[in-house]
C-alpha cells in the first residue's frame, strides 16, 4: 500500500468513527425518552443540533478518501462491494431531513415554553399581590393594636440586645435586619398616633410596593421572550443550515451515482511512438 492509499484508509476510518460516535452520543442523549415534556424536547433538540457538525466532519473524511483514491486510478462506475458512498449519502440525506423537521418541532416547543413561563409570571404576580395585601393588612391590624405592637417591640429589643434567638447565637447581619424591623415597627407605631399622615404612608407603601411588583413582573416577561427568541434564531438557523448541507451532500452524491457513480479523471494519452 502507497502513501496515498494509506492516507485515503486512515482518513475513511476517521471519518467511520467520527459518525459512529456522533450517532452513539445522539442515542444517549435521547435517554430517557420523554417525548411529552417540551422542555426534553427543546434540551434534546439544541444538543443535536450543536453537535450536528460533527458527522458532517466524518462525512467529509470519507469523501475525502474516495477523493485520493480517485487521484491514483481511475474508478469505475460501478461501486465495489464495501464501498461505503452509498450509506454515507443515505446518512446525510436522512440527517439533512431531520435536521429540516426540527426547524417547526423546536420552534413550536420553544413557543409553548414561552407561553408555560409568561403563565407562571402571572400566576407569580398575582400571588405577589395577595402577599402585599396581607401585608399591608397585618401592618393595619398591629398600627390597631398598639399593646401587641410594643410587645414585638420589646421582644426585638431584647433579641438586639442579647443577640441570641432560643439559645442561637445570632450574626451581625441577622442582628441588623432585626434593628430595621424594629425601626420599622417604631416608626409605624409613631405614625399610628396620627391617622392621617398613618394613611398618606400607608398608600405610599402600597404604591411603591405595587411598582415593584410590576417592574420585576416586566422584567421577567421581556426576559422570557428574549431567552425564546435567541434560542429560536440560534438553534433554528443552525438546523436549517445543516439540513441544507447534508440534504446537498446526499442529493448530489446520488446524482453521481446514477450518471455513472463518481467523476472519472481524464488520462492523459500515451504519446505515439
Amino acid at each position: 500500500m502507497n502513501n496515498s492509499g494509506f492516507t485515503s484508509l486512515c482518513l475513511k476510518l476517521i471519518g467511520v468513527v467520527f459518525i459512529l460516535s456522533s450517532l452513539l452520543d445522539y442515542l444517549t442523549l435521547a435517554i430517557p425518552l420523554n417525548w411529552q415534556s417540551s422542555q426534553w424536547q427543546i434540551s434534546l433538540v439544541t444538543s443535536i443540533v450543536d453537535r450536528g457538525v460533527v458527522p458532517l466532519v466524518g462525512i467529509a473524511f470519507i469523501l475525502v478518501g474516495y477523493w485520493i483514491d480517485s487521484l491514483n486510478a481511475p474508478i469505475s462506475g460501478k461501486l465495489s462491494r464495501f464501498d461505503l458512498r452509498v450509506p454515507t449519502y443515505v446518512l446525510a440525506t436522512i440527517l439533512g431531513l431531520v435536521f429540516l423537521l426540527m426547524v417547526p418541532l423546536h420552534l413550536n416547543n420553544l413557543n409553548q415554553a414561552k407561553v408555560d413561563a409568561l403563565a407562571q409570571i402571572n400566576q407569580g404576580a398575582g400571588e405577589g399581590a395577595n402577599q402585599i395585601q396581607a401585608f399591608l393588612s397585618q401592618i393595619d391590624q398591629l398600627s390597631q393594636n398598639p399593646e401587641r405592637l410594643n410587645q414585638q417591640i420589646q421582644q426585638l429589643n431584647q433579641v438586639v440586645e442579647s443577640g441570641e434567638v432560643q439559645g442561637r447565637n445570632l450574626n451581625p447581619q441577622q442582628i441588623e435586619q432585626l434593628r430595621q424591623q424594629r425601626s420599622q415597627l417604631e416608626q409605624l407605631r409613631d405614625l399610628s398616633k396620627n391617622p392621617t399622615e398613618y394613611k398618606n404612608r400607608i398608600d405610599e407603601l402600597t404604591k411603591q410596593l405595587q411598582t415593584q411588583l410590576i417592574d420585576r413582573r416586566k422584567q421577567a416577561e421581556t426576559q422570557a421572550k428574549t431567552q425564546a427568541l435567541k434560542q429560536s434564531l440560534r438553534v433554528g438557523l443552525s438546523s436549517l443550515m445543516l439540513a441544507i448541507v447534508y440534504s446537498a451532500v446526499g442529493w448530489i452524491g446520488f446524482r453521481m451515482i446514477m450518471i455513472g457513480g463518481t467523476v472519472k479523471m481524464s488520462q492523459p494519452k500515451a504519446p505515439k511512438s
